[in-house]
């Protein structure tokens, strides 16, 4: 395939991925919203739990809730869970064309000593264990919510760390990402529509179902509740090294989990009418707190002056191969987010994007592919530092 084919395959994927995401992600916020403002119905009815009146485009709408479900079933009824399984599908698309057909330049490790083959089998294996070792923990501690929550989140930041041990930064957050996706729709697809099922089929057998089964369900409906934020600035990370190119990114990525979880809490109580004004103000605040603790320190790189010369040469071996006009690195069509530095103006005027991913976070070149030496980025950020300096 070439590589004009490969990106609009990419994009086409990842187009999918989002529509299909705001689907599902849109349908689950709409769900936990609903039932938390079901109430009591002004008219009692049989078998009915609590009904909602809305209105929205023109129209008045009543969406009533049932105990457990209607004495008689619907002609027609409505199912959802293909918004779930193609977020999934499309996302592991992704995963494939971007991490483990680019192995080399976004997944590989080159410390870690993997070759690309044993990297992606470690990051297949990743999600299947991530949803056998979560779907045990629900089972055994279902009636601990507490200690699940506990337990789950300090598992999850221990395959974060430990997946940063033997994949690029980029590599290790996005599976992360994954497991957590492939936990929600393994949720679906292995407990929630499986007791929805059981449901209507007891009633087509003229049995009561399972009450149990909907709990356990409705248990898992809002884990994917909360997941939902983390795994979305996940989505979106690639576009900050600042995070995934930490020294401690798995602890930046904990904490920023943490954030996102409070900040669903805020809102699902909000929607029960159990506002919490200060959880959103604390979790602001804890945004501000990773950005300051996050902030790149000066390297310990020596006082020796850097000419443009020999700025340049370096910028030109290890950067041009895929920052240029016309790339030369197997694998780049085009200079990666329209960034070129194929001359001193370019260079000088990418100088705080070339510090921030190629000095301080090390995250540039992709895999150090093109092998930029630690002597190197520090030559780089003396240089720029003096460029910069000069200018002002």
């Amino acid at each position: 395939m070439s590589d004009h084919l490969e990106q609009w395959l990419n994009l086409t994927v990842r187009w999918l991925h989002v529509i299909v995401g705001i689907a599902w992600i849109g349908t689950s916020f709409y769900f936990n919203w609903l039932n938390s403002r079901i109430r009591a119905p002004d008219t009692p009815e049989e078998g009915v739990s609590g009904e909602l009146w809305s209105v929205h485009g023109g129209g008045f709408y009543r969406v009533v809730k049932y105990d457990v479900a209607p004495a008689r079933l619907p002609r027609t009824l409505h199912w959802f869970m293909w918004e779930a399984y193609a977020t999934w599908i499309t996302g592991f698309g992704l995963l494939v064309l971007v991490y483990y057909f680019g192995a080399k330049a976004y997944l590989v490790r080159p410390e870690a000593g993997l070759s690309a083959g044993a990297a992606i089998a470690v990051g297949i294996g990743t999600l299947f264990a991530g949803w056998l070792v979560y779907d045990g923990l629900c089972r055994a501690l279902a009636a601990r919510p507490a200690a699940l929550s506990i337990v789950g989140f300090a598992l999850a930041a221990a395959a974060a760390y430990g997946l940063t041990l033997v994949f690029s930064s980029r590599g290790a957050y996005i599976h992360v990402g994954a497991m957590l996706g492939t936990i929600m729709a393994a949720n679906v697809f292995r407990v929630i529509i499986p007791s929805q099922q059981e449901m209507v089929a007891a009633m087509a057998a003229g049995r009561a179902p399972d009450p149990a089964r909907g709990a356990h369900a409705a248990l898992r409906s809002l884990h994917n509740n909360y997941l939902t934020l983390p795994v979305l600035f996940i989505m979106i990370s690639n576009h900050y090294p600042v995070t995934y190119g930490h020294r401690y990114n798995w602890a930046i990525l904990a904490g920023i989990a943490v954030l996102g979880a409070a900040t669903r809490h805020a809102f699902n109580l909000r929607n029960q009418g159990r506002s919490k004004p200060w959880l959103l103000p604390v979790a602001a605040a804890g945004m501000l707190a990773l950005a300051l603790v996050s902030a790149p320190r000066p390297r310990d790189d020596g006082v020796a002056t850097v000419d443009d010369a020999e700025a340049h040469a370096i910028i030109e071996r290890r950067c041009v191969p895929c920052h240029a006009e016309t790339p030369t690195q197997p694998g780049f069509p085009a200079a990666p987010l329209g960034v070129r530095l194929d001359t001193m103006d370019d260079i000088l005027r990418h100088a705080d994007r070339i510090a921030a991913v190629a000095v301080h976070t090390e995250t540039m070149p992709l895999g150090n592919l093109t092998g930029m030496t630690d002597e190197e980025r520090s030559a780089v950020g003396r240089w720029l530092r003096e460029a910069v300096r000069s200018k002002e």
